[in-house]
């Protein structure tokens, strides 16, 4: 969950999953999180909603020990 000052600068991150407070300094997240921004569509119960939801590392790993089938995962070799 991300809060944001008045000038649109990025003020807090919170692990919806956790409920821990990631590291914001001065507008930027100094963090590792997984930010989800999902419309959902047609098909599914939540038709016309769309999600937002931030998950810190440590939770996104747990998550992923659940997982039945893993996801692909690639090296980024550039970094903007």
């Amino acid at each position: 969950m991300r809060k944001y000052k008045s000038g649109g600068q990025l003020e807090s991150v919170i692990c919806n999953c956790c409920g821990k407070k990631m590291v914001v300094k001065d507008g930027v997240l100094r963090e590792g999180v997984i930010s989800v921004h999902h419309a959902w569509d047609f098909f599914s119960e939540k038709d016309g909603e769309v999600h937002h939801w931030d998950m810190c590392e440590e939770c996104y790993d747990n998550l992923l020990g659940q997982f039945r089938v893993e996801p692909d995962v690639e090296e980024q070799v550039e970094f903007v």
